[in-house]
C-alpha cells in the first residue's frame, strides 16, 4: 500500500469517526434532559422559523401577580402534534410541560434549550 493511500484512508477514518462522534453527542443531548418542569402563562407568539432548518418557536408571558411586569419564556417545539395544539391556543392561558436540554449542538433542533413536550389549555 502506498503512502498516499494510507494517508487517504487515515483521513477518511478520522472524518467518519468525527461525524459518528457528532451524531452520538447530538443524540445524547437531545434524549437526556438537564431539567424538567412546567410553566404557566399566556401564549403570546408561536411560529415556524428558519431558512434551512424550520423549527417551531414560541413565547409565553409569565405573570406572578396582577400589575407586575411579565417575564418572557421562550421555547422550542419538536413534535408537530404539540405544535398544532399550541397554534390553536395562541392568546390563551396555557400550562406547558418542558424538558431543558443544554448543549444541543445546532439550532436545527430548536433555537432555545427549552423543548415543550405537553400542552394544557387552562380556563
Amino acid at each position: 500500500m502506498t503512502i498516499a493511500k494510507r494517508v487517504t484512508l487515515y483521513v477518511a477514518g478520522l472524518l467518519v469517526a468525527a461525524v459518528a462522534l457528532f451524531f452520538a453527542y447530538a443524540w445524547v443531548m437531545l434524549h437526556l434532559s438537564y431539567s424538567d418542569g412546567e410553566r404557566a402563562g399566556y401564549l403570546q407568539k408561536f411560529s415556524s422559523r428558519g431558512w434551512v432548518c424550520k423549527t417551531w418557536e414560541g413565547e409565553m408571558l409569565l405573570t406572578s401577580m396582577p400589575g407586575a411586569i411579565p417575564e418572557k419564556f421562550e421555547f422550542s417545539v419538536r413534535d408537530d402534534a404539540v405544535a398544532q395544539q399550541l397554534m390553536a391556543a395562541t392568546g390563551k392561558r396555557v400550562l406547558l410541560t418542558y424538558a431543558q436540554h443544554k448543549g444541543v449542538p445546532s439550532q436545527c433542533f430548536g433555537e432555545t434549550e427549552y423543548y415543550i413536550t405537553r400542552v394544557q389549555i387552562q380556563q
